[in-house]
């Protein structure tokens, strides 16, 4: 499990600096199996998990939206059956921030914890 996991989202503002470079690098390293993308032009990361049914997919789901509620950061998450693909990135700055990689790694805690 990632160091990330055991941190809280911090307040974002609309300047704070985006993730990049080597930092960008360094912290794709510590969320295994997140993937960077780009959607209408925003960098995010995003993952796939695999389930046995759909309601295995819902729990997580559920599970993702009450830490992204206490958090105060929400992904886009899509749910279907046998498997959830949640993305990460950070509305206020059009791209990813530390807060993004915090939630990843606290997102694969959700589901090792099954």
């Amino acid at each position: 499990m990632s160091e990330l996991s055991q941190y809280s989202c911090e307040a974002c503002r609309t300047d704070a600096p985006r993730v990049e470079g080597d930092e960008l690098e360094r912290l794709l390293t510590e969320v295994p199996g997140w993937q960077l993308e780009v959607a209408d032009g925003v960098r995010q990361i995003s993952r796939s998990y695999q389930f046995k049914d759909f309601k295995s997919a819902m729990f997580f789901t559920n599970a993702v939206a009450d830490l992204s509620e206490s958090e105060g950061h929400h992904p886009a998450i899509l749910t279907e059956w046998g498997r959830v693909t949640v993305s990460w990135w950070t509305h206020k700055i059009l791209g990813l921030h530390k807060n993004d990689f915090i939630m990843a790694s606290r997102t694969d805690e959700i589901f090792e914890k099954g």
